[in-house]
């Protein structure tokens, strides 16, 4: 494996009841806050009013940005600066999935940042200072409540980008798998290809030598599958809630990914696709990564081989290594399906009268991946095998 170094400072905290804990928390930061919220559902689940009553009880000076996208766009980052400017936040509150985390922590950069903050989620600048905030999520996918990331879109030019910063990780998040029952089947599918789609993203590197690292992305794979069939049909089920949410946040921490540098062409593809048509990232990542697995197979055979064979159970005997990776592939494509997850892009109206533009908003900063760099041509094939 590569040297590495390892820090997450995030307090996550996880259980039942535990957004009491917001009354110890929140005041380690300041009395003014910016409470970041998406479409309302967390009014309907009265979550709002209880997130509301613990800061009043606070006396705490709240200001709000409601109605970030499900793809969190650059307007909306920007509103929630001018909001912080005038009312001279303090402190920031993201009470949602990932995408409301997302959006909080370009705000909390763009705050302290002399510029369009799309110069540093374009990495043509660098986040040099931003504000604290804390999370309450309400959704199993992202990894975003105990990580640096973010993804934001610019729907002016149609270009959606991953970026991160060291300064951007939660100061703490609160996890109450309770909290996500309100979560509907077809988002809760989303998040499940979510999760696995980022220890995908993990397993596929050129490093040698990380057989721990393998097993702990295996073992979340594992557990995933085992728990997604029967939460997708008990959706208020709460061992299983807490189960998804637990993998969500393990998947993408850090944790299993030290000592290698993973690939990610999946999501950057995925990134290109629902720029243009704002389609959910969690199905474009179910379209997208069989056909991205198939398109690389040839480079380490061995390792989807490896995959085939520990995660999807696939026998072996008598077959070559490219037969069984195959079979490994085909079996995701299945499970995926099993549990309502699309397979066609054309699943979301998407045909090939866009392919070009796509590929190039993909190819917008060069060639990409670490398993395989890949080229326009790559990902052109890539996006018609997914149509």
């Amino acid at each position: 494996m590569d040297n590495f170094s390892f820090r997450n400072p995030t307090k996550l905290i996880f259980g039942k009841g535990v957004l009491e804990q917001l009354k110890t928390e929140v005041p380690k930061y300041g009395r003014k806050v910016l409470l970041v919220y998406g479409g309302g559902s967390i009014k309907r689940t009265g979550l709002y009013d209880q997130v509301r009553q613990i800061l009043d009880d606070l006396h705490a000076e709240v200001s709000e940005l409601a109605g970030v996208e499900p793809n969190p766009r650059l307007t909306t980052v920007k509103r929630g600066i001018d909001i912080c400017a005038t009312e001279d936040i303090q402190f920031l509150l993201a009470v949602g999935g990932g995408s409301v985390i997302d959006c909080t922590k370009a705000i909390a950069a763009g705050v302290r940042f002399d510029g369009d903050p799309w110069a540093f989620v374009t990495g043509k600048e660098r986040v040099r200072d931003a504000l604290p905030f804390g999370t309450v999520l309400t959704l199993a996918a992202t990894g975003s409540e105990m990580n640096a990331n973010s993804v934001i879109t610019n729907w002016d030019t149609h270009e959606k980008y991953g970026w991160n910063s060291p300064l951007v990780y939660p100061s703490f998040s609160i996890l109450d798998p309770s909290f996500t029952f309100s979560v509907p089947k077809n988002q809760t599918i989303y998040g499940i290809c979510d999760i696995m789609s980022h220890v995908f993203e993990h397993y596929f590197h050129p490093t040698g030598h990380t057989p721990l690292q393998d097993r702990l992305c295996e073992s979340i794979l594992q557990t995933v599958m085992e728990a997604a069939p029967k939460l997708v049909n008990d959706l208020n089920n709460y061992d299983l809630r807490e189960t998804i949410l637990y993998c969500g946040t393990m998947a993408l921490n850090g944790m299993v990914s030290m000592g290698f540098a993973g690939d990610w062409a999946t999501h950057n593809i995925e990134h290109a696709v629902s720029a243009v048509y704002d389609i959910p990232h969690g199905g474009g990542l179910a379209v997208i990564f069989p056909n991205w697995m198939k398109h690389n197979l040839d480079v380490n055979v061995a390792r989807f081989r490896q995959l085939a064979e520990r995660v999807f159970h696939v026998d072996s005997e008598g077959k070559s290594d490219r037969d069984v990776a195959l079979e490994g592939i085909e079996a995701l494509r299945r499970f995926w399906t099993s549990i309502g997850a699309p397979s066609r892009l054309a699943d979301y109206d998407i045909d090939d009268s866009k392919l070009d533009l796509m590929a190039d908003q993909a190819m917008a900063q060069g060639e990409f991946g670490q398993f395989k760099k890949l080229n326009k041509e790559d990902v052109q094939e890539i996006l018609r095998a997914s149509l």
